[in-house]
């Protein structure tokens, strides 16, 4: 089947949201609490990798639970929205690294 690609003029960034103590042992079944607030901001994409839904919430359930992607016109501005909508996002010993895209700015 044929794809199209398109391509755009633009940066992106990805910050994830770990459980604390990965990539050793960590607990699981925490709540995950800002997820409708970082989705509400222009061009910042949630993507779940950790979770699962339990009692109708949704909880943490492995050490990448989150990846917090931004799109912009530059990294920088890529990078700063990206760690806006992590910044949104609430768990029980989330973690996250704080150089993501820093290297290239």
């Amino acid at each position: 089947k044929d794809t199209s690609v398109r391509w755009r003029d633009a940066a992106s960034c990805c910050v994830v949201l770990a459980s604390g103590g990965y990539p050793g042992s960590y607990q699981t079944g925490y709540p995950i609490e800002g997820l409708t607030q970082a989705a509400a901001l222009d061009n910042v994409y949630v993507f779940h990798a950790g979770t699962r839904v339990q009692e109708e919430r949704l909880v943490t359930s492995g050490g990448r639970v989150l990846g917090v992607t931004a799109r912009a016109q530059t990294l920088a501005q890529a990078v700063a929205l990206s760690y806006q909508g992590a910044g949104c996002i609430r768990f029980q010993d989330a973690h996250m690294r704080t150089d993501i895209g820093k290297k290239n700015l």
